[in-house]
């Protein structure tokens, strides 16, 4: 196993890494809305911080040598689904015609009171 770490994406807040790579493929940690630089919630709604997750996946997809058009699955947790056409819009220009396997699933609460996170599986 290799531990992905990279300062394009917000340092872990607990006892968990951004990113594992086993068998040829990335586990990501679920990515919140934290501006790397400064492990805070970005200000927005949730087109900034839909913005400010896939940027931070972004960053983990390249410290570990790999892209959205190798991503294999994505689960999306929002804590309010009348969020999803927007997520859905933004998620869809972002990953620019990949189209992983995705889960998107609406839950009571989320860390730091953000609207959302996502993590995903990618090949290397």
């Amino acid at each position: 196993m290799q531990t992905i770490q990279t300062e394009k994406a917000p340092a872990a807040i607990g006892p968990y890494s951004q990113g594992i790579v086993s068998n040829g493929l990335l586990f990501t940690a679920g990515q919140i809305p934290l501006v790397p630089a400064t492990g805070t919630v970005i200000d927005g709604g949730i087109t900034e911080q839909t913005r400010q997750v896939l940027a931070n996946l972004d960053g983990i997809l390249a410290a570990a040598g790999t892209s959205w058009n190798k991503a294999v699955k994505t689960t999306v947790f929002l804590t309010d689904l009348n969020d999803f056409a927007a997520v859905n819009e933004i998620y869809g220009k972002h990953l620019n015609g990949a189209k992983p396997a995705r889960s998107t699933v609406q839950v009571a609460g989320l860390p730091k009171g953000v609207k959302i996170e996502i993590e995903l599986v990618a090949e290397i």
